[in-house]
């Protein structure tokens, strides 16, 4: 099997659920995680062989692919913020718009060291281990319902070499043990990517994400959209110290109304930011 044969194959067998542009990124994709030779090589030198080519397992991915799965989740691994990231069933799939929450929180905390963290559904644990990484000597913890995106979360820690303290909490739970105990005022930034998307929308989602992806990470009810972020407001009024910040991603529809929300908690400084996109999805607010 040459290079620009293992290409074609995937090309074509994915070629009914992606576009042609995204079905030779895909199968570039492919190519470097399972069969060990980069875009780069391939262009040079497509006639070479695949020294890794496994019938049988490129079988098994094309039709995982067809059948919608997402190439993160083929692969078991995503980039984040210059990373490579494990993930699986259970974790949500880091985003471009989660990069760009990142590098708000990195850049509004220059110049400072040792700031105490808390992310707040750390899901694969990627806010958590990209802060940890690109800011100054943070102490950073990281809390999830979920036993798996712990695990998970774990790993890409231990990968990186960073230094991130995890630990299982239900933010909705009224006597949840870990943000019982959390010392109050003791905190300076708290942020949280929390599930945010009404249930109407699951009608309208792709199949990819609404079929593999863990629906207890994106879904709100219908009637209380914004449950998570007056919960997490709520308790990282009692968390942050005073000049703490608390940053959100949030859907693209509820901007104002997160604003409103916190604002009428008290906290200052209420700023929301739109994306890549132009779209309104990120918020950064301070308690005074």
């Amino acid at each position: 099997m040459k290079r620009r044969e293992l290409l074609e194959m995937v090309c074509n067998a994915v070629s009914g659920v992606y576009a042609p542009d995204e079905a030779r990124a895909v199968a570039y994709e492919v190519a470097l995680r399972l069969c060990g030779f980069s875009r780069t090589q391939a262009i040079v030198d497509p006639d070479a062989d695949v020294v890794e080519y496994d019938a049988g397992r490129i079988a098994e991915v094309c039709r995982q692919l067809v059948d919608q799965r997402p190439l993160q989740y083929v692969t078991g691994v995503a980039e984040f913020y210059g990373l490579e990231l494990e993930v699986g069933d259970g974790v949500l799939i880091p985003r471009p718009e989660t990069e760009e929450l990142v590098q708000w929180i990195v850049t509004d905390s220059a110049g400072c060291s040792g700031l105490k963290i808390l992310d707040v559904g750390t899901g694969s644990g990627a806010i958590a281990v990209a802060l940890a990484l690109n800011m100054d000597a943070p102490d950073v913890t990281a809390v999830d319902v979920s036993a798996t995106a712990l695990d998970i979360a774990r790993r890409n820690a231990a990968l990186t070499g960073v230094n991130v303290s995890f630990a299982a909490a239900d933010v909705l739970t009224h006597d949840d043990a870990f943000f019982n105990g959390v010392t109050a005022g003791s905190l300076d930034v708290v942020v949280s990517n929390p599930p945010y998307i009404p249930e109407h929308e699951y009608a309208v989602m792709r199949d990819n994400v609404r079929r593999y992806e863990p629906s207890c990470a994106l879904f709100v009810p219908d009637d209380d959209p914004l449950l998570f972020y007056r919960v997490i407001g709520m308790r990282s009024m009692e968390m942050l110290a005073s000049g703490g910040r608390l940053f959100f991603e949030i859907h693209e529809q509820f901007g104002a109304e997160v604003c409103r929300l916190l604002k009428g908690m008290g906290f200052e400084e209420v700023e929301c930011r739109e994306d890549m996109n132009g779209k309104p999805r990120m918020v950064r607010c301070v308690k005074r």
